[in-house]
């Protein structure tokens, strides 16, 4: 999903808590809603970026989940995850395999795409594969050391969720996402490594929030 595609939609407002807004939006030809999540951290932007490259930490702010694996990577910052998400009792966790990536997107923005590619690997009986999942972070930097997120997405879990039961649980995977990112990054004593490896494909340039 590109930052254009990402951002088109008939979106309706449906949460506003702790400075984080969702909304969602009908997706042509499912029964699932995707949805929009947007809010602001007071954190630098080499940081955030640093926390998407930290793969052992993502289960201290991906919701729910229960295991992490980073299954390829190159020089061209792309990576293939594997991720199991928990589910309540007795529905089967969900398995998503994905392909990300880091690039520049318009107006200073950049931009983690996130595509499944579900045939990556065989499936496994103790999980149920997520067939269908896309999505894109948007990481705007703003005045005074902030950064505005656009964390746009669509997921269907599975026929065997009713469409109506994950529409209604919509705004749970982004409010505490974000919610449990903001935390991580606005903690002083969380210090990802930077990845060295953006450097041979973006040039990032950082405000001295001493200037304002």
């Amino acid at each position: 999903m590109d930052v254009a595609t990402a951002l088109e939609g008939n979106w309706e407002f449906r949460v506003d808590h702790k400075a984080i807004k969702v909304y969602s939006s009908k997706i042509r030809g499912s029964h699932v809603l995707g949805f929009k999540a947007e809010t602001e951290f007071e954190v630098p932007l080499k940081k955030l970026i640093s926390l998407f490259h930290d793969f052992g930490s993502y289960n201290r702010w991906v919701h729910q989940l229960a295991e992490m694996e980073v299954l390829h990577k190159n020089e061209d910052l792309e990576y293939v995850l594997r991720q199991v998400i928990n589910t309540p009792w007795p529905i089967q966790k969900r398995e998503l395999i994905v392909r990300t990536n880091l690039h520049a997107s318009e107006e200073g923005a950049l931009a983690v795409t996130m595509s499944g590619i579900p045939d990556y690997l065989p499936s496994r009986p103790d999980f149920h594969r997520v067939r269908e999942s896309r999505g894109v972070w948007i990481l705007l930097p703003l005045a005074g050391g902030r950064v505005h997120i656009t964390f746009v997405m669509h997921l269907n879990p599975g026929k065997d969720i009713p469409a109506s039961l994950s529409n209604a649980a919509l705004f749970e995977v982004p409010f505490y996402s974000l919610l449990k990112m903001r935390s991580l990054a606005q903690d002083p004593s969380y210090t990802p490594p930077w990845p060295s490896v953006v450097d041979n494909h973006l040039h990032i340039i950082e405000e001295d929030p001493g200037t304002h």
